[in-house]
């Protein structure tokens, strides 16, 4: 069993708010001890050592939304495509959503998609189960079995559970096994026909809108179904500020109400699709620049509890398209490290809190024991530097679709090393 001693490392661990120069010795899989005052005397013999060179070591990311199109579409993207794209962003464990083809509506699915996983030795893969049958929103999954066989929590993914009675026998039915339903808030027949946010700037390119109420109708109605059944309700990617206002009102009065962002909704606006700019064509749609600010607000004060990468790869001739027929979506595994930087480094939050958001607060939220820096835990962890500045660059990704709204994009903050189960799976050539 090998051991190795990150040395002269810049410690951070966001759940503990340890942030101390040390060393991190791991022993084998995993970490078995770290702090500021470990062999300040020397490493032991036999003991291999890695110079951090002042840099970050901190627990490998966790994200909690991505698609991973294995099975069923495979030329979008597969299991390794996406264990390579998210060591190479630092991320040690990440959830896909259930619209794999066939669905992961059973426990086969499930199955299959955690052991190719364990097989290719990257990313920790974990997966949601769907509500409904089929992702069609007509009858319950077998939410039971399905959380048996390791469903993290269930959804239908980019779809919303539109029909109320329907969400409301999945929020008491999940509730029994303490399980979370993570809703799409969209309001389809408001949705339908849309391709970005109404307003102005839809009306100036000639593209048909989808309103902002259409993701707060649903949240307000989810939020009352979630009183009436005392079921625990996380809303996915919210965008709008009003949204964010409910869920606010919400956990004030007590109820089990979480959500998530995107990078996307706080570092970009409905101006991102510029001349027709089909990568920057997302579901939710980009919004406007002061529902862009109140997501930031929303992340500051906590309504918001984690972020998300929303990776949802697609293929060429999904995106080359004239804007109203492209697909919805964009890569963003390699860029949730970088992107969610942005808030540290513009002042909005502090480092630690900047990167809790990524870490141990999706992982506490899931229950999964990542995202934190402990003592036999598994040695998921990634080395950064949180300065380094680097362009965008969608055609040099690690993704086999190069579909990023951020393409082009200056950012700051880049990957050095991704360390999974005491590997190096990535490193960052120079």
């Amino acid at each position: 069993m090998s051991r190795v001693a990150y040395v002269n490392a810049r410690l951070l661990d966001p759940a503990s708010g340890l942030d101390s120069p040390g060393t991190l010795l791991c022993d084998g899989e995993l970490v078995s001890d770290f702090g500021p005052e470990l062999f300040k005397d020397g490493v032991p013999e036999g003991t291999n050592v890695v110079d951090c060179k002042g840099f970050c070591l901190m627990p490998g990311l966790v994200d909690m939304r991505v698609q991973l199109r294995e099975p069923g579409e495979e030329y979008k993207g597969t299991l390794e495509s996406a264990g390579r794209t998210a060591s190479a962003g630092g991320v040690t464990s990440m959830v896909c959503l259930p619209n794999t083809n066939p669905v992961i509506d059973d426990m086969s699915v499930l199955e299959f998609v955690a052991r190719r996983a364990r097989k290719l030795g990257l990313a920790k893969v974990h997966s949601y189960g769907a509500v409904t049958k089929g992702l069609e929103g007509k009858e319950l999954a077998e939410i039971g079995l399905l959380w048996n066989s390791g469903a993290l929590a269930f959804t239908d993914g980019i779809k919303p559970v539109s029909d109320a009675r329907i969400l409301g026998q999945a929020l008491s039915y999940a509730s029994n096994f303490g399980q979370m339903i993570i809703q799409h808030a969209e309001e389809p027949s408001l949705a339908r026909g849309g391709v970005m946010n109404s307003g102005e700037t839809a009306t100036r390119l000639g593209l048909s809108g989808i309103p902002r109420e259409a993701e707060i109708i649903m949240v307000e109605r989810d939020i009352r179904l979630a009183e009436m059944t005392r079921g625990r309700l996380h809303f996915a990617h919210l965008s709008t500020s009003d949204s964010i206002d409910v869920v606010r009102k919400a956990k004030a009065r007590g109820l089990n109400i979480t959500c998530d962002t995107a990078p996307p909704y706080f570092a970009l606006s409905e101006i991102a699709v510029g001349d027709y700019r089909t990568f920057a064509k997302l579901s939710p749609p980009l919004r406007t620049d002061s529902d862009r600010l109140a997501v930031i607000e929303g992340l500051k004060d906590g309504t918001i509890d984690t972020i998300a990468s929303d990776h949802a790869p697609h293929d060429e001739e999904s995106k080359r398209l004239p804007f109203a027929n492209a697909a919805f979506g964009g890569v963003g595994l390699e860029t949730l490290l970088a992107v969610t930087l942005e808030l540290f480094h513009n002042g909005h939050l502090d480092l630690l809190s900047t990167l809790k958001l990524i870490t141990s607060a999706p992982s506490e939220l899931l229950g999964l024991k990542a995202g934190r820096l402990k003592k036999g835990s598994p040695a998921d962890l990634t080395l950064i530097d949180i300065n380094r500045g680097w362009k965008v660059d969608a055609d040099a990704m690690q993704s086999i679709s190069k579909n990023s709204p951020f393409d082009g994009r200056p950012v700051q903050g880049s990957v050095l090393m991704t360390i999974i189960d005491g590997r190096v799976v990535f490193e960052h050539k120079a």
